[in-house]
């Protein structure tokens, strides 16, 4: 594993600070109790090996068909995570274009929530 910066974020990593929040900041969100409302992307199978506590299961190829779902969550931060990040970036755009204005993309996905905040989350 490469270091992690102090924002938590692998040596080189081309965060994109309007698209994404780093792990940290969403655990520090949380702690400090705002509401951020968790979305994870990923298939079933995916969400079945690895998964974050307190999340809304929407999987990327039926974010437009389901975004009825998260209307309930519009004016609260929606944190969308996926395995890397890729998935969720195209999911963040995806919400915005739908017209939700505040969405972010988990910085490294669950992959480095395991690395940085919670090794009992498994790696795949």
């Amino acid at each position: 594993m490469s270091s992690l910066d102090a924002r938590g974020l692998p040596e080189g990593y081309p965060f994109q600070p309007d698209w994404e929040v780093t792990p940290r900041a969403f655990r520090s969100m949380r702690e400090r109790g705002e509401t951020v409302v968790l979305v994870d992307v990923r298939t079933a199978e995916e969400r079945a090996t690895a998964c974050l506590p307190e999340s809304i299961h929407l999987p990327l190829n039926e974010i437009e068909s389901r975004v009825e779902a998260l209307r309930p969550h519009e004016e609260a931060l929606i944190v969308v995570h996926c395995h890397h990040g890729v998935r969720s970036l195209r999911a963040a755009a995806a919400l915005q274009r739908l017209g939700f204005e505040q969405v972010r993309s988990l910085a490294g996905g669950i992959h480095l929530w395991s690395l940085d905040i919670d090794p009992s989350v498994p790696i795949y």
